[in-house]
C-alpha cells in the first residue's frame, strides 16, 4: 500500500492521500483500535474537528484537529460533510468548501467505527475478548454494559482492576491481587510483569481502580506507554512504565511539542555526532554515581568519565551537578515523549 502511495503521488496528489487514508484506517481496524482512535483519525487527517453520534447507543465522542478530545458544540450543522455508521452518524465539522480527502476519511472512518459499535455495544460474543475490553475500557459505553464485559472476562465485580496497553495498540485488563502494593504497582500478573519476565513487548500500566473506573486506568496507562522506550543505544528507557511512578513527570505529557524544547533539539544534535551519547546520558542520569554508571555500561570508570567530559561539551551544560542531571533527564524524558505521540 505504501509503494502504491509512492506512485500515484508522482502522478496524483490526491489519489495518493486517498491511498494513505485507507491504510490509515486499515491499520487502524488491524490493531483493534477504540472509536476514540477512529474519530482521532478523521478529525487529523480531515484537519477539522470529527464527531460521532449515536443516541441509540449513547455514544457521543467529538476530538479536535490537533488529537485532543472536546466537549460537544452547542449545534451540530447540517451542511457539515457526514456519514451513517449503523445507527451513529460521523460528522466533519467543516464551514467551508470540503478538503479532499474528505469523503474518503468519512466512508473510511465511518466503515471502521459501526464495525466497532456492532462488536462492542451489546453485540460482542463472549469469547471476544478485544472487544470486551474495548468496551469495558470505554468511558462513553453505559456502566451496565461495562459490568457485563468485565462479568465477561472473570474480573471479581468487588475487586480493583487495572488496564496495561502494549506499544502495538493493544490493550489488556487485570484483576488487581491483594497483594498489590501502595506504589500502586500490580504484582507478577501476565502482563503487568512484562518487564521481569523479559517479554518483547513495551507497556504502560495503569493503576488499580474499581471496575466501573477502568477507563481513567486505560488513559493513565496510555500516559504511561509514551514514557517507555525500546532500550536500544537510539532509544534508551525502560521497556515498562507503571503510572504511579512518572509522578508529576506524568504533567509533562501535555506539552503540545516537547520536540520543540531546545534542550531536546540540543539532545539530537549532539546524538548524531556521538552514537554513545544517548545510552550514557540515560545511565549517568539514572545511576547513583559514574561508577555504577560504568558499571551498568560496561566501561572503565576513566573511559566513562572521558564520555562524561565530552558530552557536556556536546550539550553545553554539566550532567554531574544535580542541576544538570534534572536537566538531562528532562530532555531524555521530552525526547521520549516526542518519539511517543
Amino acid at each position: 500500500m505504501k509503494d502504491l502511495a509512492v506512485r500515484l503521488a508522482a502522478l496524483d496528489a490526491d489519489a495518493s492521500a486517498a491511498v494513505q487514508v485507507i491504510a490509515y484506517f486499515d491499520g487502524l481496524a488491524e490493531a483493534g483500535a477504540g472509536l476514540q482512535s477512529i474519530v482521532r483519525g478523521a478529525a487529523v487527517l480531515a484537519g477539522c474537528p470529527a464527531r460521532l453520534d449515536d443516541p441509540t447507543r449513547r455514544v457521543h465522542i467529538r476530538v479536535l484537529p490537533d488529537g485532543t478530545s472536546a466537549t460537544d458544540p452547542d449545534q451540530v450543522e447540517n451542511h457539515w460533510p457526514h456519514a451513517t455508521a449503523g445507527s451513529a452518524t460521523l460528522r466533519l465539522e467543516r464551514n467551508g468548501p470540503p478538503g479532499p480527502v474528505d469523503p474518503m476519511v468519512l466512508e473510511r472512518a465511518a466503515t471502521a467505527a459501526r464495525t466497532v459499535l456492532d462488536r462492542t455495544r451489546g453485540r460482542a460474543p463472549a469469547a471476544d475478548e478485544i472487544a470486551l475490553i474495548e468496551l469495558l475500557t470505554d468511558a462513553a459505553a453505559p456502566p451496565d454494559a461495562r459490568q457485563r464485559a468485565a462479568r465477561h472476562l472473570g474480573l471479581p465485580p468487588d475487586a480493583p482492576a487495572f488496564a496495561v496497553v502494549l506499544h502495538t495498540g493493544s490493550v489488556r485488563v487485570h484483576a488487581a491481587t491483594e497483594n498489590a502494593n501502595s506504589s500502586g504497582h500490580q504484582p507478577s500478573n501476565g502482563m503487568a510483569n512484562t518487564a521481569s519476565t523479559g517479554h518483547p513487548h513495551r507497556a504502560g500500566i495503569g493503576p488499580a481502580v474499581p471496575i466501573l473506573e477502568l477507563p481513567a486506568s486505560h488513559r493513565a496507562a496510555r500516559t504511561a506507554l509514551r514514557f517507555t522506550a525500546a532500550g536500544t543505544d537510539d532509544d534508551p528507557g525502560e521497556p515498562v512504565i507503571h503510572y504511579a511512578d512518572l509522578g508529576a513527570l506524568a504533567a509533562l505529557a501535555t506539552i503540545p511539542d516537547p520536540g520543540a524544547v531546545p534542550d531536546v533539539i540540543t539532545l539530537d544534535h549532539a546524538a548524531t555526532t556521538a552514537a554513545w551519547l544517548l545510552p550514557t546520558l540515560h545511565a549517568v542520569s539514572t545511576t547513583i554515581s559514574l561508577r555504577a554508571a560504568a558499571a551498568k555500561l560496561r566501561l572503565h570508570h576513566s573511559t566513562l568519565q572521558d564520555r562524561v567530559i565530552h558530552a557536556e561539551n556536546l550539550l553545553g551544560w554539566s550532567v554531574r551537578n544535580p542541576h544538570g542531571l534534572l536537566r538531562t533527564q528532562l530532555a531524555l524524558t521530552l525526547r521520549s515523549l516526542r518519539r511517543n505521540p
